[in-house]
């Protein structure tokens, strides 16, 4: 991979589907020390427990199937995120808790203890993530995992579809902390960029959050929202949103209006997917993409 420019993404053949390569350098080998920090996590979003329709008529099942694909994989990832919208929106508190009790208990049967969570929209703009709150703590965090130094961003609670400036002071805070060269991934729900805001695909004030990011020169973003794998760069910084668990959604623009894409009965669960993020030092991530089966 010698000579690839970080900003470039390496498109590759993979087990399970495409392999993204991105944040390169033109480092093509490692010493066995940075090997042993080498990683892998997988990323889940878009659950949307309790939906109900004809866009996956299978909505009480795709869930479990994605826990046991995740178990079953040969080598366990060192933790688990799903990127918000847990759950469906519903006016009800009460039933929003019951969705969020449910959507815990599903999940509590991955093998693997270490599972983190971010909320979505569907979640927790509605009562600005009280219910979130209390089964699953703090919206925004960030956490310290083999070299990695790694930002979740809370852009959903503020039915604004902000992240507001007490949040922003806590980001640029914690960079502070961080040196120039330190390698970053920041998790957040909707995309940090303007990528289709006549779709509410926008975070409102992601220019702030992208500004405080840009003088780090590893940093990469890993979102959900929008139903579908997308790849974009902004400068050097590389943004890659994950697929949904319950529907796909057409890419921006492509339809008059943002619906889901039809069930096709011939290719079930097509378009529904999660990823496995490899990380390798110096800055590297390969993302693979695996499908939801039928089993």
């Amino acid at each position: 991979m010698r000579g690839i420019n970080r900003r470039d993404f390496l498109k590759l053949t993979g087990v399970g589907g495409a392999v993204f390569v991105s944040g390169l350098t033109g480092c093509s080998t490692m010493g066995t020390e940075m090997a042993q920090q080498d990683f892998f996590f997988v990323q889940l979003s878009d659950t949307h427990w309790g939906f109900q329709g004809a866009p996956n008529p299978d909505a009480r099942g795709t869930l479990q199937k994605a826990v046991a694909a995740v178990n079953s994989l040969e080598t366990q990832p060192d933790f688990i995120v799903f990127t918000g919208d847990l759950t469906h929106t519903t006016d009800d508190p009460k039933e929003r808790r019951k969705r969020l009790a449910e959507f815990r208990q599903i999940v509590k049967e991955l093998k693997n203890p270490n599972v983190r969570f971010m909320p979505g929209e569907h979640d927790a703009s509605l009562d600005r993530g009280e219910a979130w709150k209390e089964f699953f703590g703090e919206p925004h965090y960030t956490f310290e995992h083999k070299g990695v130094h790694f930002i979740a961003i809370d852009n959903v609670s503020d039915p604004a579809a902000a992240i507001g400036q007490v949040q922003l002071d806590w980001l640029k805070a914690d960079l502070a902390k961080q040196d120039k060269d330190a390698r970053i991934v920041v998790f957040t729900h909707r995309p940090l960029f303007d990528l289709y805001p006549q779709w509410d695909w926008a975070t409102r004030d992601g220019a702030k959050a992208m500004e405080l990011l840009m003088p780090y020169r590893n940093v990469t973003v890993f979102y959900g929202h929008i139903h579908q794998e997308h790849h974009q760069m902004t400068g050097h910084i590389a943004h890659h949103s994950a697929k949904s668990l319950i529907f796909p959604l057409p890419p921006a623009g492509s339809t008059p209006k943002r619906v889901p894409v039809a069930w096709n009965p011939a290719e079930p669960y097509k378009g529904l997917g999660f990823r496995r993020v490899e990380a390798k030092l110096p800055a590297q991530y390969a993302l693979t993409e695996y499908p939801v089966r039928k089993v």
